[in-house]
């Protein structure tokens, strides 16, 4: 078990701190790209072990940083660290003022770099950082049939088995960030269960006749969607997080599939051919018409995941070769232009609402890869050989 972090204020100078305390407001000149999304911070990192080094500007660039030479440098990054601390300065050499002097001790060198990465992030972007985030995905060692839900950190490390039944496993899908949501043929077919990480008790959900799966908790955390093949054709079903008190959404012929939920707790987008071939649409939580959501460009999108700043839905877009991870906005001139960013599936949002985790092929098997959305960068991060379907906590 990991050692708790024990943050340490570090008052390099009495200089800093007075110019950090005086200076609250980020700056609000950050050029915007053409998909709406905020340009890379260009930072200098310097003063860091090569480990260090390293685990900084991973985590650092999947929150919105580039890293270059001190005279195109926005902000300076200076650090050291010796065994069991690591200290870092930013530094803003135009207003000549140290934006952030803090030092972690505890539990390891990779935990202390995420710590002050998340810190890093906070001070420049105004966004909490993703470093200290978990991510959740289904580890299948052949590359098909039997599985078993993982948990690890975000950048692939620690990871840990959820379960151990040896059975067919899909769809891991967070319930804040303590517990998971997950479809599994424990008893035989597809039920959805929910398990608690700290203490492993788990329930079974929905064990209805037919299909149970592709549960979504809603951002809140009060309602779960899934869907049901109880009566028929697999349909979007929204109710309590324990399966009670459901109520049927979708209806009709069509099959409907993987729904998740905008960040405002009042709408889902699902998949569904309806008409006539796979699309994505949306529906009020509350019940309501199903509209189409357009994805001009790309044709048979899956697996939709809709940003928690509720401005994109990230989405699989299968062609004749492969598969695409594709985005479109949700409203707007450009809503319905979809764009696509990297070969792969499965996508899911962090909670920065710029990094996406997906699976890609390798072989006959498949890894997990980071994408910062904006500069379409790809980082892989398996460490178990066959991860897929994975889930960001958030």
């Amino acid at each position: 078990m990991k050692l708790p972090i024990r943050f340490l204020s570090a008052l390099l100078t009495a200089a800093a701190l007075t110019a950090w305390a005086a200076e609250q407001s980020l700056d609000i000149d950050r050029e915007i790209d053409v998909l709406g999304f905020v340009k890379p911070i260009p930072v200098q990192v310097t003063g860091f072990s090569r480990e260090a080094e390293a685990i900084l500007k991973f985590d650092l660039l999947f929150m919105g940083f580039e890293f270059t030479a001190q005279d195109k440098a926005r902000y300076l990054i200076q650090g050291k660290n010796s065994p069991g601390r690591i200290e870092g300065i930013v530094y803003d050499p135009i207003a000549k003022q140290t934006k952030l002097a803090k030092a972690f001790t505890g539990a390891n060198l990779r935990a202390q770099v995420h710590a002050l990465a998340d810190d890093i992030a906070q001070t420049l972007t105004g966004k909490p950082g993703i470093a200290q985030t978990k991510i959740a995905f289904v580890a299948k060692p052949t590359g098909v049939g039997v599985g078993e839900i993982h948990v690890a950190d975000f950048d692939g490390y620690n990871a840990q088995a959820v379960t151990q039944d040896r059975v067919i496993v899909a769809a891991p899908a967070w319930a804040g960030r303590g517990a998971l949501f997950y479809t599994s043929y424990k008893f035989g077919k597809p039920d959805i269960f929910s398990q608690s990480l700290a203490s492993g008790a788990r329930k079974a959900v929905a064990r209805f006749n037919g299909m149970n799966s592709s549960a979504a908790v809603s951002p809140d955390g009060r309602r779960l969607a899934m869907i049901l093949s109880k009566s028929g054709n697999p349909q979007v079903y929204v109710g309590n997080l324990d399966g009670s008190d459901l109520r049927q959404l979708t209806s009709g012929k069509g099959v409907n599939a993987c729904p998740c939920w905008a960040p405002d707790n009042q709408t889902l987008c699902f998949v569904s051919d309806r008409g006539g071939s796979p699309g994505l649409y949306t529906i009020p939580a509350g019940g309501g018409t199903p509209a189409r959501l357009p994805t001009i460009g790309v044709g048979r999108p899956t697996e939709p995941d809709w940003s928690p700043d509720g401005k994109y839905i990230v989405f699989t877009s299968q062609y004749r070769r492969g598969f695409n991870i594709c985005l479109v906005a949700t409203s707007g001139p450009k809503r319905g232009d979809a764009v696509v960013l990297a070969d792969g599936q499965d996508p899911a949002w962090a909670p920065n609402s710029r990094a996406v985790v997906f699976a890609r092929s390798a072989g006959n098997l498949h890894v997990l890869s980071l994408l910062d959305v904006p500069t379409k960068q790809v980082k892989d991060i398996a460490r178990i050989s066959g991860s897929e379907q994975p889930s960001w906590a958030r």
